[in-house]
């Protein structure tokens, strides 16, 4: 029997698709600091229904279920909302240096 865990789905996957989206040639205007990429995070999980799982098969098997063309593509949708909303609204207190 394997360890009990406590983990959302959702989050794993959205912080994933962000990370990857803020590296890519789309955003490389985007700030890429903890605060901006948090925020993006913690905007796009908000609109999103959560998948909480509380073993490692169960993860995986959720992982498997949601990884899929239909709900990437509404996922994705979410994060271009948030990384929206938080370009216009920073609440970094510095100007970033481009990286």
């Amino acid at each position: 029997m394997s360890e009990p865990i406590l983990v959302n789905v959702t989050e794993e996957i959205v912080r994933g698709l962000v990370s990857f989206l803020l590296r890519g040639p789309e955003y490389q205007t985007f700030c890429k600091c903890q605060t901006c990429e948090y925020d993006t995070v913690a905007l796009t999980l908000n609109a999103l229904p959560s998948k909480y799982v509380t073993s490692l098969e169960s993860r995986d098997e959720a992982f498997k279920m949601m990884n899929v063309p239909e709900n990437i593509e509404l996922i994705n949708k979410e994060i271009i909302h948030a990384l929206h909303a938080v370009s216009k609204y920073p609440r970094h207190k510095v100007e970033p240096t481009s990286l």
